[in-house]
């Protein structure tokens, strides 16, 4: 009987996405449960080797945070003993640590835990990685996932592209023809490019003849309305039109992505679409960029909000991004678009080929 291992990653869409080439490696030895919080979950669901996912919010990830009750964290380890775990492998960030899983963890009766821990983790961690000593700091997210899960006993593959599986047919919804998707809205405000940019680029793109369909979650339909007016009466409106596999769907049939530092980016990464990643420096671009896909990195890094992880953005005018002109946008997914047509990459299964 194989390995039952659960994978931890706790927080967003695009944080579960980048865990993907650190679970198929789990996934090659092991059978895999997946915990992810709310906000992960469908994206867990898509990862190829989950055979499971496990939901909970955990009060030390989420904003805002639920209530610490008992009845909560006796309902986790009460579920952690019913799917009979065998081990656990904990993925992190810098600024997470594992410890407080694990220690719900042991109560649940895992035998052995692994992952990335600043603090000593006295008897709650049997494999652990030190940050800064023998886990490099700047390193992309997808390679400090693959190091804690390399550390456990399951080394990566060595293509680490992102993929996703179970991904939709969305003809019906895009229509025909070559298209570039706009993504304008951003969970964190800190991350958002203002959309009057975004509207100006959709502008710039109609007008060199590129058909723009523009996503977006179902509460961010004013975004989504300006820039799809802007871009004229061919470009496309799917604000809270799509789950998570339908918006794989259509990132995956588009010539280029331009979207924020947020999940979508990550998705369009997993299906192998370029992206302009307009990118605020609140946290690393060395960790969070799109990875494994062609990228247009904008918006200046050395910014005076670099590193805070800020959420509202700490700076008048907010600099980082306001400084990034439509038209340096618009070329960059044309030419992520052209060179894309030039040299095709099958997206089947999500997969780069």
């Amino acid at each position: 009987m194989r390995r039952r291992v659960l994978v931890a990653r706790l927080d967003s869409m695009g944080d579960v996405l980048l865990a993907g080439p650190a679970v198929r490696a789990v996934a090659r030895e092991a059978e895999v449960i997946m915990l992810c919080g709310p906000r992960g979950a469908a994206a867990g669901a898509l990862l190829p080797g989950v055979r499971d996912v496990m939901v909970w919010d955990a009060p030390w990830i989420s904003d805002p945070a639920p209530a610490v009750t008992g009845g909560r964290i006796d309902q986790l380890i009460h579920r952690l003993r019913t799917a009979r775990i065998d081990e656990a492998v904990i993925l992190t960030s810098f600024h997470q640590s594992p410890l407080p899983l694990a220690l719900l963890l042991r109560l649940a009766g895992v035998d052995r835990i692994a992952g990335a821990s600043v603090d000593y983790p006295g008897s709650l961690l049997d494999v652990r990685l030190r940050p800064g000593e023998d886990l490099p700091e700047d390193i992309p997210e997808v390679d400090r996932a693959c190091a804690i899960a390399e550390a456990a006993g399951f080394p990566a593959e060595a293509d680490r592209r992102l993929r996703v599986r179970d991904v939709a047919d969305a003809s019906a919804l895009v229509g025909d023809g070559r298209y570039i998707v706009l993504h304008p809205g951003a969970a964190v405000s800190a991350r958002r490019w203002p959309v009057e940019g975004f509207a100006g680029a959709a502008r710039l793109l109609a007008e060199s003849g590129r058909r723009v369909v523009v996503t977006g979650a179902e509460g961010e339909r004013d975004l989504t309305a300006l820039v799809a007016r802007t871009a004229g009466p061919h470009a496309v409106d799917l604000a809270g039109a799509c789950d998570l596999r339908l918006l794989a769907g259509v990132l995956a049939g588009a010539d280029a992505v331009v979207v924020a530092n947020t999940g979508p980016a990550h998705l369009a990464a997993a299906v192998g679409t370029p992206v302009v990643s307009l990118f605020s420096p609140v946290v690393p671009a060395v960790r969070w960029a799109p990875y494994g896909v062609p990228v247009a990195l904008l918006g200046d890094q050395d910014a005076p909000c670099r590193g805070t992880r800020a959420r509202d953005c700490p700076v008048p005018g907010h600099p980082c991004l306001a400084g990034v002109a439509p038209a340096e946008v618009a070329t960059a997914a044309i030419r992520l678009a052209d060179a894309r047509e030039a040299h095709p990459i099958d997206t089947k299964d999500g997969a780069i080929r």
